[in-house]
Formats: C-alpha cells, sequence, structure tokens
C-alpha cells in the first residue's frame, strides 16, 4: 500500500471520532494543530508524512504565477492565514485564503457548519467572519520568507455584512489596497450566499465596474493577477457573460465555484438538509467539471479557470484539469478523505 491509501485508510478509522466533535470545533482545532506543526522542522516532516509524502508535482504557469503544482487550498478554509507553513508542508501548490473584508466581524450567529455524511458534504452559513484584511496581509507578510519556492499565495475578498450597497466597491478597494502588496493573486468572491445582497453583483457591468476599478487603483506597476470566484447556479449564458466581462475588464481567471443553494438529490433527509446557508462537498462535482468544459470551451485560453468545488479523490482532481482547469482547490473533500487527499491529487495531476 503506498503512502497516499495508507494515510487515507487511517484518516478513515480515525474520521468517526473526529466527527464527534463539532464540525466548527473541530475546524478551530485543525487549524491550530497546523500552526503549531507549521512552526518546526520536525512539526513540518510529520505533515509531509501524514499528507501521504507527497511528489513534488508538476511546476505549472497561470496567469502570470509559476506554481509548484496544480492543487490549491479553496477559500474559506483559513480565512486568517494562521497556517500556511503548515499548509506548505502538507505538499499543497497554493492556497486561497480569506473571504476577508475591510473591518473584522464576527460572521453569523452559530451553529453554521453542518455536516451531511451521506452525501459527504457540508452547509455552511458562516458569514465571513474574519480578522480584517489587515491582519491577514500582516500574517502574509510575517510568513512570506519561510514559504517555499513556488507556493502561491492568493486572497479571497469581499464586502463587509454592514456596507450600504452604494458603497461596496469601496470595500473592495480598502481589502485589495491591503492584501495586494504580499498576495500572488486575489480573489474577488461576489457569490457567497450567506452575505445578504452579494450573488446580485453577478453582473457583467457590476463585475466590469468593480475589475476596472482595482486595476486602475494600483499605481506599483507590479498589480497581481484578479480572479473573480463566481457561483455554481448561474445559467450558462450567465457564466460566460461573465467569463467575458472578466476578460473585458482585465481580470485573469474565474474559480468555479462557490456553494450552491440548490438542494437537488441530497440523500441527507430534513431538517438538516435544509438548514440555510451554502452547500459544498460531492454533490458538487459533476456541476464542477459542467461549468469548467462550459468555459474552455467558449473561451479558450483567454481565462485561467481554477476548479473548485467536490474535488474528493485524485481522479475527481484528474477530471477538472482533463474538462479545462489550470488549478484545482479542495475544502470539503479534506474533511471527509483527510490530508492524503493532497498526496493522491498532486500524483493523479502531474
Amino acid at each position: 500500500m503506498g503512502w497516499p491509501s495508507l494515510s487515507t485508510a487511517v484518516y478513515r478509522l480515525a474520521r468517526p471520532l473526529l466527527f464527534r466533535v463539532d464540525s466548527e470545533r473541530i475546524h478551530r482545532l485543525t487549524l491550530g494543530a497546523l500552526r503549531r506543526f507549521g512552526d518546526s522542522a520536525p512539526g513540518r516532516g510529520a505533515l509531509s508524512l501524514v499528507a501521504g509524502r507527497p511528489r513534488r508535482g508538476a511546476p505549472i504557469s497561470v496567469a502570470g504565477l509559476h506554481v509548484r503544482n496544480r492543487i490549491g487550498l479553496g477559500a474559506g478554509f483559513d480565512k486568517d492565514g494562521v497556517a500556511l507553513r503548515g499548509w506548505a508542508a502538507l505538499g499543497l501548490g497554493f492556497v486561497e485564503l480569506g473571504t476577508v473584508t475591510p473591518i473584522a466581524q464576527p460572521g453569523n450567529a452559530a451553529p453554521r457548519l453542518f455536516r451531511l455524511r451521506a452525501d459527504r458534504a457540508l452547509i455552511n452559513r458562516m458569514g465571513f467572519n474574519n480578522d480584517g484584511a489587515e491582519a491577514l496581509a500582516a500574517r502574509i507578510a510575517a510568513a512570506r520568507p519561510a514559504l517555499p519556492e513556488g507556493f502561491v499565495v492568493g486572497v479571497n475578498i469581499g464586502r463587509n455584512r454592514e456596507t450600504p450597497d452604494e458603497r461596496v466597491v469601496d470595500d473592495y478597494l480598502a481589502c485589495y489596497r491591503a492584501v495586494a502588496p504580499v498576495a500572488d493573486y486575489v480573489a474577488l468572491n461576489v457569490s457567497s450566499p450567506n452575505t445578504p445582497g452579494l450573488r446580485a453583483m453577478q453582473t457583467p457591468s457590476t463585475i466590469r465596474a468593480l475589475l476596472e476599478a482595482l486595476v486602475g487603483s494600483d499605481q506599483r506597476g507590479a498589480a497581481p493577477p484578479l480572479l473573480v470566484k463566481l457561483a455554481p447556479d448561474l445559467t450558462a449564458d450567465e457564466l460566460l457573460a461573465l467569463g467575458t466581462a472578466v476578460v473585458d475588464a482585465g481580470g485573469a481567471g474565474i474559480v468555479v465555484a462557490n456553494t450552491t443553494v440548490s438542494r437537488a438529490g441530497l440523500r441527507t433527509p430534513a431538517p438538516l438538509r435544509d438548514e440555510g446557508g451554502g452547500l459544498s462537498g460531492q454533490p458538487l462535482q459533476p456541476r464542477t467539471l459542467e461549468l469548467v468544459a462550459t468555459v474552455r470551451g467558449s473561451l479558450g485560453d483567454r481565462l485561467a479557470i481554477v476548479a473548485s468545488g467536490g474535488i474528493g479523490s485524485g481522479s475527481d482532481a484528474a477530471a477538472a484539469i482533463d474538462a479545462g482547469a489550470d488549478l484545482v482547490e479542495l475544502w470539503t473533500g479534506l474533511v471527509y478523505a483527510g490530508p492524503g487527499l493532497i498526496g493522491e491529487a498532486v500524483a493523479a495531476t502531474t
């Protein structure tokens, strides 16, 4: 048995015990452990082991970035960048931190994170709980000298819940100015279902205006690439119109996709399946492949595509690349498959 499958098998044995702990509490404990282990050489060696001793992978150039492999962490897992060295030790090629907002906010009331075990899925209504863009930028700057070559750090940015609609662009500008000096790329979250009014920003005119405002605000001459994270609930025509707007406004790519508000086809019974929030995990995998193939087939190489949603195995990651994705993000799959998924996904996409 190879290291990736052994690591996954061990996690499978431990998972019932882990799942007895409240989902948000175990999430916090996981981040704390990653931070502590990432801070020492022996700890980083142990993390490499539990991730299945992932091979280095094949470097790839995407949107002007040189990434050491195609597999990354999706936004929302480490909003505040507390475990950067730990994620690097696990063998990821990149991380997408955030979503962060200009001003720190607590997010929605708990409980706000639910496991749908029968569907290998999660429902979350976290509500952009984070320490604020300035705090994240400081953590990235502190960690940067110790990160390995080719490990890319992206930042996902959004609006504060209480910001009025007429000042939303100001929120994105404030976030961008805080994180752009330390981020390798910046992704604009306009698709979370957990912030009122956010998904209404998914119109070509709004996306174009937002991107143009950010591009025009950077006077350093070394602006990080801008990506836009879109919802999986868009029609094909809506998706392509938004992708075209991203290209026209100087954006580098899209992340497809965020969580879904659909509950179609779930095996989990009510009332759990009907909890408010966005659904992530295995049920999204077919939709992710469909979205990636649609964009790549119509827009060709005009956009970088990051596949995010339903990646729970090495074969899922490989299927996303075959559909046309440049990079692949993990999140809910790590909850159900464990850190060995990283090694499997890197191997499958190399």
